[in-house]
């Protein structure tokens, strides 16, 4: 997926370049900016104290020496002093310039650290948000990979609205996946049983939990077909077909239907030539938030993929709330089911 939220060690990225949370001397410092000095070796600061340091909001690039990546982005953040100081310009600014930096040096793979948000004293809400924002915005016009590199859970804050709320809906809807293993059994009993197929109503309150298990559709348990012809007479419309139609009867281009989307350019390639592609539910989400689907349409482009949601699945739950909000920005839902350690949407 063109931009990931991942918990790791920038210096042991192995991408194009990492970009370095740096003071305007450029001469290294505490922090991500002390980490990376100290794994790049000495012969960064050398070149570092040939460049006449950096002012706050740009960036300048260097080699990465003993890194395992190729350059390192010195970006220089804001000390945060109340918000009304043009920080969160300055902010944005560091990640368009040092992204500029990247692409002009033929970079396909950019790691950042939450700038600013360490002893800058950037709220961190807001730093990620600000992060979120530049870097999709970037994504939109430009082919590239970017992970924002989180180093520990007391680095990474969703608000704290944000996150009660969605710990609320969870709490109100989370169904738990395994109170009764003997209706579970009965369940499966009746979906592999040789005998016709039990009309939906005799399992009235089971549907949704049978669909998180073996993530059959709602609605669809076909009678077995007597033969090759009868069973290629009951498939109908793809999950590719389902979606081409749709981004066509949305009115936008395939390109900003996959960005939007938070998905590569390669992974859309393969979706469109071959009309049976079997995506990943993530990425099958993806695509439903980009053409901002409603719920129930969300669900039926699922289903043409083989999957369903459900309420014993918590991914699923922070997804719906999502989409109940009518919020379809796919790096802000991803903000959320990271601070949640979900898996993230895209591809």
């Amino acid at each position: 997926m063109p931009l990931q939220i991942v918990r790791n060690d920038i210096t042991k990225m192995k991408v194009d370049a990492i970009v370095n949370a740096a003071n305007t001397s450029l001469l290294g410092g505490g922090g991500v900016d002390g980490c990376i000095h100290r794994a790049a070796g000495p012969k960064l600061l050398a070149e570092c104290r040939t460049l006449g340091g950096c002012q706050t909001g740009s960036a300048k690039i260097t080699g990465a020496y003993d890194l395992p990546c190729k350059y390192v982005i010195h970006a220089v953040g804001p000390r945060w002093l109340g918000g009304s100081h043009g920080e969160r310009e300055q902010l944005a600014s560091c990640y368009r310039t040092s992204l500029a930096l990247a692409e002009e040096h033929g970079c396909e793979t950019v790691a950042f650290p939450l700038i600013s948000s360490g002893i800058y004293g950037y709220p961190k809400a807001q730093a990620l948000k600000v992060a979120v924002d530049a870097i999709q915005d970037f994504l939109l016009e430009h082919d590239m990979m970017v992970y924002l590199v989180i180093f520990d859970r007391a680095a990474y804050q969703i608000s704290e609205k944000l996150f009660a709320d969605i710990a609320q809906y969870i709490d109100d809807h989370y169904v738990d996946a395994h109170t009764d293993s003997h209706t579970r059994r009965l369940q499966q009993q009746a979906l592999f049983s040789e005998e016709p197929p039990m009309c939906s109503s005799v399992l009235p309150e089971y549907m949704d939990d049978m669909d998180d298990i073996l993530e059959f559709p709602k609605g669809r348990l076909f009678a077995r077909a007597s033969s090759l012809e009868d069973a290629l007479a009951q498939m109908d419309e793809s999950f590719s077909e389902m979606l081409l139609r749709k981004i066509d009867e949305k009115g936008i281009t395939d390109a900003q239907c996959y960005k939007k989307a938070n998905i590569d350019r390669k992974l859309f390639s393969k979706i469109r030539s071959n009309r049976l592609y079997k995506p990943s539910k993530p990425t099958a989400i993806a695509f439903a938030i980009a053409l901002e689907l409603p719920l129930e349409e969300t669900k039926d482009l699922l289903q043409k993929a083989g999957y369903a949601l459900s309420h014993s699945n918590k991914f699923d739950i922070i997804v719906e709330y999502f989409i109940r909000q009518k919020n379809y920005n796919v790096f802000e839902i991803n903000e959320a089911l990271f601070a949640f350690d979900q898996s993230l949407l895209g591809g």
